[in-house]
């Protein structure tokens, strides 16, 4: 399970990864020059450079999320039962759903172009190697103009437009925005008595204005959470304010190791939450067990290369002591 937020007049975009054990994640940086093969067409050996977090086999970055230098972001999250991938025989062109970000991420420029390329784009059932799952996902795609959410079903390809900004998991968007409909009545505002008017109830708190807002941690409640956090937040001019808003927001989303049991018995939680920024070409990230936000800046990497440049999570809790520490902890 996954959230991913879009923040577009402000250029910042990211996601929560939730999973029960690492994928092997790094951050890495694809130059313009690095070479992606593709099944069923020709391999893309120039292109914009991009930046996320991916598993890095057989030299390949498999990304979860990533943005490019124009500053166009494309995050892959869990849609278990509800994406189909057409089998053989294969569609000319199509592409495995693992090419698609480096496809439309090396491709595009905007996310109008993003949204030309993928409505007419086949997918195929195609994993990245034998022996490798096929990773069921929907896709949020965003730049500074706006987003929209990719769903490939039985029926087809479904291109949303997606104001909210936000993505989580089942069910399919447009359920997410009808369920997100019968939470109008929800304000960061003091309460107002509506319900009689004329009584006078005393308000006991802040914060009332939000009662009824979902606090469990399943998909349609953290797409509400995260709809009003991002929607009611106040942003800032500068960077490092807006990046730690960002972050407070997928927060409010994230998952306590122990507080969600998988079928298979094992305990899920946010591996890392991420934020991209269009204004710097920067990633930052943190981990769960480092709450310390680390950064990368693309634009401070060779990027006219062929080499990735990889970058290990920095995944050991940073303290800073502001006395000499205990000697022992």
């Amino acid at each position: 399970m996954c959230t991913s937020i879009a923040h577009c007049s402000g250029g910042y975009f990211g996601r929560t990864l939730d999973l029960p054990t690492p994928f092997g994640q790094q951050v890495i940086v694809t130059p313009r020059r690095f070479c992606f093969p593709f099944h069923l067409r020709p391999s893309l050996e120039s292109h914009f450079a991009m930046i996320g977090m991916a598993a890095g086999v057989r030299e390949y970055p498999l990304y979860a999320e990533a943005m490019n230098e124009k500053g166009l972001y494309m995050a892959g999250l869990n849609f278990p039962d509800n994406a189909f991938y057409p089998g053989e025989p294969f569609a000319p062109g199509a592409v495995a759903p693992y090419e698609l970000i480096p496809l439309v991420l090396g491709s595009c420029e905007t996310l109008a172009q993003a949204r030309q390329l993928l409505e007419t784009l086949p997918l195929a059932a195609i994993p990245f190697a034998p022996g490798y799952p096929l990773a069921p996902l929907h896709w949020q795609v965003a730049d500074s103009t706006g987003a929209f959410v990719m769903e490939h079903t039985r029926d087809g390809i479904h291109i949303y437009d997606d104001p909210a900004g936000v993505l989580t998991n089942n069910p399919p968007f447009p359920f997410q925005m009808t369920n997100l409909a019968g939470y109008q009545n929800l304000t960061s505002q003091p309460v107002e008595n509506r319900l009689i008017p004329g009584l006078p109830l005393e308000v006991y708190g802040q914060g009332m204005g939000a009662m009824g807002l979902p606090g469990d941690v399943s998909p349609m409640s953290r797409f509400v959470r995260a709809a009003f956090l991002k929607n009611n937040a106040l942003w800032g001019e500068e960077e490092l304010e807006n990046v730690t808003q960002f972050f407070h927001i997928l927060d409010g989303v994230s998952m306590v190791k122990g507080s969600v049991i998988t079928p298979e018995g094992e305990p899920d939680l946010t591996l890392y939450a991420c934020c991209c920024s269009a204004r710097t070409q920067s990633y930052y990230y943190k981990t769960y067990t480092n709450n310390q936000i680390c950064a990368v800046c693309m634009a401070s990497c060779h990027l006219d290369g062929s080499e990735l440049s990889i970058y290990p999570l920095q995944t050991t809790q940073q303290i800073l002591w502001q006395t000499e520490p205990p000697k022992k902890i």
